[in-house]
């Protein structure tokens, strides 16, 4: 499982340095072989390693293809997936493509999420940071749902 956030600065040619508190699971886990993707929720990207990948792939093709929804989302998800691998030193190269779209420059934050991480501008995510804390803080806490959840 992927978890915490670390705040890391691509390179001029858009690589970026795996945490090496990452590396040790990804390489047992896909050999250093992911999929990078736009997400479809948040204003950054998604990165999976690829067995993770090719399971949400295999549910996504149970979905019916002539669903107009369905057919937006194999567009933007799909067909906008990009198989990466770890180089020698343990980057991976951000597509210049997927980069733009989110707009990724040099200061990025990488985040664990469980099955996969997300990478975000830092500015973007500092914002959405405090957005999401105070919404929390606005709303009165947590639902009780995910209260019952977190209860150790």
């Amino acid at each position: 499982m992927f978890r915490g956030s670390t705040n890391i600065n691509l390179d001029a040619k858009g690589r970026l340095a795996m945490p090496s508190r990452y590396r040790e699971e990804l390489i047992d886990r896909c050999n250093g072989e992911m999929v990078i993707t736009i997400d479809l929720v948040d204003p950054c990207l998604s990165i999976y390693p690829l067995a993770d990948w090719e399971q949400l792939e295999a549910k996504l093709r149970t979905l019916p293809s002539l669903d107009e929804q369905n057919r937006r989302l194999f567009r933007l998800l799909i067909g906008n997936a990009v198989d990466v691998s770890l180089d020698a030193s343990s980057r991976l190269l951000i597509p210049p493509r997927l980069r733009e779209w989110v707009g990724l420059d040099k200061s990025v934050v990488l985040m664990g999420q469980l099955e996969k991480f997300q990478l975000w501008d830092e500015a973007e995510w500092e914002k959405r940071r405090a957005d999401d804390f105070n919404s929390v803080q606005l709303l009165g806490g947590l639902s009780d749902e995910l209260r019952k959840t977190l209860v150790l």
